[in-house]
């Protein structure tokens, strides 16, 4: 690959092309078995005699750094050779504003494969229809037109615009049109654009408790002063709202992290409050795809009439997070300035990706895996409320939920296990589960995923956390 070398001055030019050679060696930028280019070549790009750059290759030859191959060219030598770390100046005067020093550190990132993964928020990558979708990738790079030069609509390509209109209206009752959609790098970029042209310094945004952590960080990142409101059996309590919030971030139809709906009752209270207090509501319905019991309630959104509600949803549940596809619905006033936000963050997305997309849409290829997942899923939440309900020791106590990808577990008052002390237990025999506590409230409980764990090896899993449990207690099973 290309390899830049510095020659400012005219001294002892055999010198510098071997110190930078062997650094970039030493770093890694050159790595092991890497062909440099031949001496002739590499003298004329940097305008100095073949002799000299010889004379850099001989040197970093003898010390083991490169080997000749006559006939095949000089490479990086494969002997191993300590490496030495490459990273940018500490930069120890350089900060960032306040509201970003303020902010909670960043939750360790645990890259660990467990043996049995429950944690939440992944669907299950093996029911992705790769297959499929790699013709559809194939066909978006192969246009029956030329395509057009320039960049494209920041709010996204227009096929796909339509298509999700369609399926959120079929599938959700979302009333939207092509036009009224901005497709964005997956839900956690919608709520970035909602942000930047509705948070100032010092606005009061709601947020449920427990809730979703990465939308509470994202808008204290805009400098909104957060309020966290407390959800109950109905969801979002709305007489907990303080005068003066701007911005209500919700998820009604299956609140996260608990799971229950918010009731009919509870969301027109939530909408005539947003009127009266010249609010708007970030209704986020993730995970709405997935249904096992139940007709779903109308989104706010449907039921909105005043313009207060912005709804935002993602396939990344319904696909895989790494396509960082989603889209947001949002009222007339409010999309000249989500879509400058849009092309001021990135322009436009992947337009191959979002091609595909529409294709997969429009063949009726998503409803399909839909159903098919939704099925697959079915079996696994079947077998983990079976486990809480008959397995534990009654020491837990499911919240009702009828979609998504993951249960909620409360603990029990009575329970002599600390949800801490179990989810220690289940790391060590492999398991990983998460605690209630990671996403606010009061009550303590576990949740659990199902997204990533086959329906062939789910009972296995359960039964070690069943074990976990045991011993979490001081018990020991017979």
């Amino acid at each position: 690959m290309p390899f830049h070398i510095s020659l400012d001055g005219h001294t002892d030019l055999a010198a510098r092309i071997y110190r930078q050679l062997r650094d970039g060696i030493l770093d890694g930028r050159l790595r092991a078995g890497e062909r440099l280019p031949p001496t002739r070549e590499l003298a004329r790009e940097l305008d100095v005699s073949r002799n000299t750059v010889a004379v850099a290759y001989e040197r970093l030859t003898a010390e083991g750094f490169l080997s000749g191959h006559v006939g095949r060219g000089t490479f990086v030598s494969a002997e191993p050779v300590a490496r030495a770390e490459r990273a940018a100046p500490a930069g120890s005067g350089v900060r960032p504003v306040a509201r970003w020093r303020s902010l909670p550190a960043l939750p360790g990132e645990d890259r660990s494969a467990p043996a049995f993964d429950f944690r939440v928020g992944a669907p299950d990558p093996a029911l992705f229809p790769l297959r499929t979708w790699r013709r559809l990738v194939g066909q978006a790079l192969r246009p029956s037109l030329p395509p057009p030069s320039g960049y494209a609509d920041p709010a996204g390509l227009e096929a796909l615009r339509v298509a999700i209109a369609r399926h959120i209206g079929a599938a959700r009752s979302v009333r939207a049109g092509g036009e009224d959609l901005v497709v964005t790098q997956g839900a956690q970029q919608a709520l970035d654009l909602i942000g930047r042209v509705l948070i100032e310094p010092g606005t009061r945004v709601a947020v449920e408790d427990p809730g979703y952590p990465p939308a509470e960080r994202l808008f204290a990142a805009h400098g909104a002063r957060i309020t966290k409101v407390p959800v109950d059996a109905e969801g979002l309590d709305v007489a907990a709202l303080a005068k003066g919030t701007r911005l209500i971030y919700t998820t009604p139809s299956h609140q996260f992290p608990l799971g229950t709906p918010m009731s009919l009752a509870r969301r027109a209270a939530l909408l005539a409050w947003a009127e009266r207090n010249d609010a708007v509501i970030v209704e986020d319905d993730y995970d709405s795809e997935y249904r096992f019991s139940d007709r779903p309630l109308e989104p706010l959104q449907s039921l909105d009439r005043h313009g207060r509600v912005i709804y935002v949803g993602s396939f990344s549940k319904t696909l895989l997070p790494m396509l960082r596809l989603g889209f947001l619905v949002a009222p007339a006033s409010l999309r000249p300035a989500l879509r400058q936000a849009k092309q001021l963050t990135d322009w436009h997305g992947d337009l191959v990706t979002q091609a595909a997309l529409a294709s997969f849409i429009d063949e009726g290829l998503l409803a399909r895996h839909v159903r098919k997942a939704t099925r697959e899923y079915s079996v696994r939440r079947e077998r983990i409320l079976a486990f809480v309900r008959d397995e534990p020791g009654d020491l837990l106590e499911v919240v009702p939920s009828s979609a998504g990808l993951h249960l909620c577990a409360l603990l029990r008052p009575h329970a002599t296990v600390t949800v801490d002390g179990l989810v220690a237990e289940a790391s060590r025999a492999g398991v990983a589960v998460e605690s209630l506590a990671a996403y606010g409230g009061t009550r303590a409980g576990l949740v659990i995923g199902y997204g990533l764990v086959g329906s062939d090896r789910v009972d296995e899993g359960l039964a070690l956390l069943g074990e976990s449990i045991s011993a979490a207690r001081g018990v020991t099973k017979g």
